[in-house]
């Protein structure tokens, strides 16, 4: 199993033989010396491949986006690049194994890659290689466990609603799904959980949430998307006021876990 995270090592670390996996950014050889650019999600970390290495003509034969595995030493960088998080320190390889190879690729794997939309999306997995996107998609989990510690510090339980349910009246039209036990019936698509969540309180359930996907068939806007998630809450014995401070609340604990940035509350509030 994958230990290590090649953006964590620092100066600290040096001295330490570790073993790292990821993809090759890049490839150069610079008098003998054959450098690689190791790439997972974390980061990026420099390794160092010399000519008495015994896995030398291996590593001479890699090419971006190979899948590989190093054994190596770190050690303080010669030439340091303030660049990299990692940029003061690199690996001397001694053990050097191919996990799996890659054909070309279409477009290079960099947050300023020219390749148009269309050939992004339809080389989506290796789209989904940049930082760029993998930061976006890490923030957003970081988003919604702030969002879990903060409700269950509250008491708020956390509970799945059914996706398949009877359409009922909303704002907007149901997506509809054709039911193979029932001959020409369909199961609707949740536009929210608000029918469950009412009957939740009624059950005696008390404060609930639930990090909901919902569905509404209806033309895109600029604010509206087919599919999208919502933090839907539903809680018993409360007042307005009980509800607007619990979600200031959450705002400002998701914006200090998340990106560090003290809310000042309370927020102002619409009469």
């Amino acid at each position: 199993m994958k230990i290590n995270n090649n953006g964590n090592f620092n100066l600290k670390n040096v001295g330490e033989v570790v073993t790292l996996y990821g993809w090759v950014a890049k490839k150069r050889n610079l008098c003998g010396l054959i450098f690689i650019d190791l790439r997972d999600r974390s980061g990026i970390i420099q390794l160092v491949i010399k000519p008495e290495n015994s896995c030398y003509n291996l590593a001479e034969t890699l090419k971006n986006e190979y899948v590989i595995k190093v054994v190596g030493k770190i050690a303080e960088r010669e030439s340091k690049n303030s660049n990299l998080a990692t940029g003061e320190i690199e690996v001397i390889v001694d053990n050097l194994e191919i996990l799996n190879t890659s054909i070309d690729i279409p477009f290079s794997i960099t947050d300023d890659t020219t390749a148009l939309e269309d050939t992004r999306l339809k080389y989506r997995y290796l789209d989904l290689r940049r930082s760029e996107l993998q930061n976006k998609m890490i923030i957003r989990h970081k988003i919604t466990f702030a969002i879990r510690e903060y409700l269950n510090k509250l008491d708020v339980l956390e509970i799945e609603t059914p996706i398949l349910c009877k359409s009922t009246p909303e704002g907007a039209r149901d997506y509809l799904v054709p039911s193979r036990i029932f001959n020409g019936k369909f199961y609707a698509l949740p536009q929210s959980p608000q029918i469950f969540k009412q009957l939740l309180m009624v059950g005696g359930m008390e404060r609930y949430f639930q990090i909901a996907k919902c569905f509404r068939d209806e033309d895109l806007r600029a604010d509206r998307q087919p599919e999208f998630t919502q933090v839907d809450m539903e809680m018993s014995f409360v007042t307005e006021d009980d509800v607007m401070t619990t979600v200031e609340g959450l705002i400002a604990y998701v914006f200090k876990q998340v990106k560090n940035i003290d809310i000042k509350l309370p927020l102002r509030r619409m009469k």
